[in-house]
């Protein structure tokens, strides 16, 4: 199933993408798409409803994060070995792990803003992973079975705050807007295998990331168990699990950042693309 939330930001109502690609609204059979939505038996019964007796939504209303009631952010860094060999940095032996501030979590078209006095903004695409079972001190083969599903996120990052403030990377990645999340939450079933997805990011139209989950350092499954030794993993938490070469931090011979006005479209395979403008600071 692709589950989405649609409306305006606060008021979003809980929906579902059919086979046809329409619209449909699940507001009568759930109250949201949350932390109660994401257990596997939870979205076996939205499974089983008949999706063309539920409701059409008309026109193209706002897409927000189609998970509400995130609790952790949690992002890996350095996770594509071809990422990190662009960024002149050695393969970690141990996935990195950073926060991103669920302030910053916003729909997937909705605009990004450069945060004040921002110089560095990066763009970054990401496999994103919802849990939907707590998950503490699991297995690698027993990790798959706590993600409720997949989706897009975009690890938007200002390169000066994250490396050249300190040794934090969170205060680079957590800005509001820096978290665009789905378009749809696309369930596990229908990803037979997070390792062999294609994705891709382009800016005002030019190809910049071109890539494949399939080198990925650190699997899902490795991430998921790695995360769970060191933290409970609750429903509706969402892991951004790294991104592949393309980042504006690594273009040659010059670095190349976001400005007001430019277009970010970014997809991966099977769950959905992005769009996001991006604006000027404003409080």
């Amino acid at each position: 199933m692709k589950l989405v939330r649609y409306g305006n930001p606060g008021a979003e109502k809980p929906g579902l993408i059919d086979a046809q690609g329409v619209l449909r609204d699940l507001s009568k059979a759930v109250k949201d798409i949350g932390p109660d939505q994401l257990s596997d038996e939870a979205l076996a019964k939205i499974a089983q409803l008949d999706t063309a007796k539920l409701p059409a939504v008309k026109g193209s209303p706002r897409l927000g994060c189609p998970v509400n009631g995130v609790r952790k952010f949690i992002a890996i860094g350095l996770n594509y070995s071809d990422h990190a060999a662009e960024s002149n940095m050695p393969i970690p032996a141990e996935p990195i792990v950073f926060m991103k501030a669920t302030s910053c979590i916003q729909g997937p078209n909705d605009p990004v803003m450069l945060p004040k006095g921002s110089k560095k903004t990066d763009w970054e695409v990401e496999l994103g992973v919802v849990i939907g079972k707590r998950a503490r001190y699991v297995s690698q083969k027993e990790a798959l079975s706590h993600v409720a599903g997949y989706c897009t996120i975009d690890d938007v990052s200002e390169r000066e705050y994250q490396l050249e403030r300190g040794s934090q990377w969170d205060k680079g990645k957590g800005c509001d807007t820096f978290g665009p999340i789905g378009p749809w939450l696309v369930t596990r079933d229908e990803i037979t295998n997070p390792q062999k997805l294609a994705m891709w990011l382009d800016v005002n139209g030019v190809r910049m990331q071109t890539g494949n989950t399939k080198t990925m350092i650190f699997s899902v499954a490795k991430i998921v168990s790695y995360l769970s030794q060191f933290m409970t993993l609750e429903p509706g938490d969402v892991i951004t699990t790294g991104t592949p070469p393309g980042v504006g931090l690594g273009m040659k011979p010059n670095p190349v950042f976001l400005k007001k006005g430019d277009v970010v479209t970014l997809g991966i395979e099977g769950l959905g693309e992005q769009r996001q403008e991006v604006v000027a600071f404003k409080l």
